[in-house]
C-alpha cells in the first residue's frame, strides 16, 4: 500500500482541494495522512524537506504535487 501525504494550512482553497483531490484516491490502495500546518507548525520543516513550497500540496511516493495555490511555506511560517 502507498502512503500519500497531504499538506494545507486550513485556508478554503486547501479545504476544496482536500474534498476534491482525496476523494479520488483509492483508500485500499493509498494510506492518507492530511497534514494541517496551521494547527501542526512542527511539520513545516518536514514539508519543506519533501520540497513543498507551498500549499495545498500532495506527496505521492516521494513525488510533489502543488495543488493551486493557497499560500506559501514562508506564509504559514510568519503565521
Amino acid at each position: 500500500m502507498s502512503t500519500a501525504v497531504f499538506y494545507h494550512a486550513g485556508c478554503p482553497v486547501c479545504v476544496d482541494a482536500e474534498q476534491s483531490v482525496l476523494g479520488y484516491l483509492d483508500k485500499s490502495k493509498v494510506n492518507v495522512k492530511v497534514v494541517h500546518l496551521g494547527q501542526e507548525p512542527s511539520r513545516i520543516a518536514e514539508a519543506e524537506k519533501l520540497a513543498v513550497k507551498s500549499v495545498p500540496a500532495l506527496i505521492l511516493d516521494g513525488a510533489v504535487y502543488h495543488i493551486n495555490f493557497g499560500a506559501s511555506l514562508e506564509d504559514i511560517k510568519k503565521g
